[in-house]
């Protein structure tokens, strides 16, 4: 249509790998280690976190059968738009995209918080000079071509594994009681008043793995996003699942919350250097690449709806065709727009003199969460409804039928699980109602992208009509002459 910009992504250029290392790589196994088990132990008291993390992965990893069959069906650069668009019609499209914007951009915001404060403790300085460096290294990265990024990302994803499984051999081999304790796995200890934080904490540790989809345009085999997400979120699952338990183990069941919530005992670097004072000297330096890293998995996957949508006309046009010719190696203009929103927020959270981690990172991290399970649960629902042409000829019962209706019932379970408990989450106050401003913002902006496809049925029917639909044909825009990756 004429209100589409005929650009696409150089296809042919992510390996399966690749996909699988963005996902990983958002989701950030090191953060989760230094921040997200033992933040977790402490807030909620939850012995039996091991055995959450496994539920929760279990119910993600079916959510993704979903999102990534849609995602593999449609090939929409803005995922969750493009699923939404031709599942459940072109006004959900919209709302799905607005939605899948607030929620990406919140979480990868929410990252420069927790690096500048991580930062300014160990080298001195203001937090917000820290995450304006930052900033600038991912702004830089995000404008060149992807291959560079997943160097960068596999690289750092690599180390970082490493210094995890060295932890859960450091908390295996000296457990506290002398004798490996299954009170982790423990079905009773999810019977507490602190569950519904613990899964919270848990579906955060896990946001970002659905990476891939948004990669399938430029996917060597466009089969392997559906692999790459499940397996990520299975990989990941697993690992968070025994890190969370030799966590436990190191300094007994019973006492992990209290010392999780004492920085003097120094969780989790003090278990590591019973391997010895070098690994946590690596970890303290991969944290902060590893905090980079998931920021710019994150900024790609922005980059990515805002030059799909702009494509098509429902964002500015001008933020699809900054990337030079007609096959663009790296969308430099939602790459640039994420860019300049990320400095004005960074900037705004820094005047406003407020806590980059009890303020900026929790929240923007909590919000983005929310958000990214609620568009797994509408993936769900558009995969249930989903016309014949986007199923394709044969589809399978379990993609298509039995994992949807299983994704949406558990994950409604989580996400009201989520909402309920955003309160002690955020260190509310007993009957504060301004931590419901997130789940506010999640449905208000859904209602925005609604109305804003209403407002384009009316005025830009040619746009309306192409909502979802607007990538460019296999032969229409020339792919790649080799593979890159």
């Amino acid at each position: 249509m004429s209100s589409h910009v005929q650009v696409a992504l150089a296809r042919r250029t992510l390996t399966p790998a690749g996909m699988w290392m963005f996902g990983a790589a958002a989701s950030a196994p090191l953060v989760v280690l230094a921040g997200g088990i033992p933040a977790t132990y402490a807030n909620t008291r939850v012995t039996a976190l091991p055995l959450t993390f496994v539920l929760v992965a279990g119910v993600v990893a079916v959510l993704a059968v979903a999102y990534t069959a849609m995602a593999r069906q449609v090939g929409h650069p803005a995922a969750y738009y493009g699923i939404a668009a031709h599942g459940l019609g072109r006004g959900w499209g919209v709302a799905a995209g607005l939605v899948a914007l607030v929620a990406y951009n919140a979480i990868q915001i929410s990252l420069y918080g927790l690096l500048g404060a991580t930062v300014a403790t160990r080298l001195g300085g203001a937090w917000w000079v820290w995450a304006g460096v930052a900033l600038a290294v991912v702004g830089v990265l995000g404008v060149r071509a992807i291959v560079l990024s997943t160097r960068v990302l596999g690289t750092v994803l690599a180390v970082s594994l490493l210094i995890v499984v060295v932890f859960v051999l450091a908390g295996l081999g000296r457990p506290a009681g002398g004798r490996l304790d299954w009170a982790g796995f423990d079905v009773s200890g999810l019977a507490v008043g602190g569950i519904g934080g613990a899964v919270a904490f848990c579906v955060a540790a896990l946001t970002g793995v659905d990476a891939p989809g948004s990669f399938v345009e430029e996917a060597v085999d466009r089969r392997a996003v559906g692999r790459a997400t499940i397996g990520a979120v299975l990989v990941l699952g697993g690992v968070y699942a025994v890190t969370a338990w030799a966590m436990g183990l190191a300094v007994g069941p019973a006492s992990v919350a209290t010392a999780a919530a004492d920085p003097a005992a120094g969780l989790p670097f003090a278990v590591l250097a019973r391997a010895g004072g070098g690994w946590v000297v690596l970890a303290d330096v991969m944290l902060v690449f590893a905090i980079v890293t998931a920021m710019l998995a994150f900024h790609s996957v922005i980059a990515r709806y805002v030059f799909a949508m702009a494509r098509e006309g429902v964002l500015p046009t001008g933020l699809a065709r900054a990337g030079g010719g007609t096959r663009v190696r790296a969308p430099r203009g939602g790459s640039l727009a994420q860019t300049g929103v990320a400095t004005a927020v960074v900037a705004a959270f820094a005047l406003g003199g407020v806590d980059p981690i009890a303020a900026m990172f929790t929240w923007l991290s909590t919000l983005g969460a929310l958000g990214l399970l609620a568009l797994l649960l509408a993936a769900s629902m558009a995969a249930m409804v989903a016309p014949a042409s986007v199923r394709g000829p044969a589809p399978d019962a379990w993609s298509w039928r039995f994992a949807p209706v299983l994704g949406v019932f558990g994950g409604s379970v989580l996400l009201a699980a989520m909402v309920g408990n955003v309160g002690s989450l955020l260190g509310a106050g007993p009957g504060s109602w301004y931590p419901y401003l997130l789940p506010a913002i999640v449905v208000g902006t859904a209602v925005v992208g609604a109305v804003w496809a209403g407002h384009l049925r009316q005025s830009r029917p040619e746009v309306y009509a192409g909502i979802g639909r607007g990538t460019p044909k296999t032969h229409a825009v020339p792919d790649a002459i080799t593979i890159s990756i």
